[in-house]
């Protein structure tokens, strides 16, 4: 039975970095989302009492210990661009809602889904492919790599020594 669950995490880590990450980290990186899912749009809020949209992912991205920028504008400066057809779950994607550049952001969860605080609804998924994202969708960051990234897909959350903050 060790020998199986040795495997098993064996063959979860190598997905996680040859490029078939998405299911193995989309498990942790949901559980993660879901906890949250509901909770109220809060301008300028950055806990479970309510969430703006970059303060929602300053709290997804916490419980791994990874520092980000306060703002989805300067939230999209960061890490390395990422193509959409490239995405995995924990980058993060970015839109332009008022006209006047990137104004939303979420974490992609894989399959074509993002969290996010919509002003609207709240903490909720959604789909890149629905017509109002699709239609202000301006890039995608990849902001975990590494120790981060391994931790995000790990059954349990970072710890203080193996964490990385990220600059801005």
């Amino acid at each position: 039975m060790k020998k199986v669950g040795l495997t098993l995490f064996s063959m979860i880590l190598f997905f996680a970095f040859s490029g078939g990450s998405v299911f193995a980290s989309q498990i942790e990186l949901k559980k993660a989302v879901d906890e949250v899912v509901g909770t109220p749009y809060q301008w300028g809020g950055t806990t479970t009492s309510g969430f703006d949209c970059s303060g929602f992912i300053l709290y997804i991205f916490n419980q791994y210990e990874t520092k980000l920028p306060r703002t989805s504008s300067s939230q999209s400066k960061i890490g390395t661009k990422v193509e959409k057809d490239d995405l995995r779950p924990g980058d993060l994607v970015f839109f332009n809602t008022n006209g006047k550049g990137v104004s939303h952001a979420g974490i992609y969860v894989g399959d074509g889904q993002f969290a996010h605080s919509s002003s609207s609804k709240g903490v909720r998924i959604s789909d890149l492919s629905e017509k109002y994202y699709a239609k202000r969708y301006v890039t995608a960051r990849r902001v975990v790599t590494g120790e981060n990234y391994e931790d995000m897909i790990k059954d349990d959350h970072a710890s203080e020594d193996d964490s990385q903050a990220l600059e801005e």
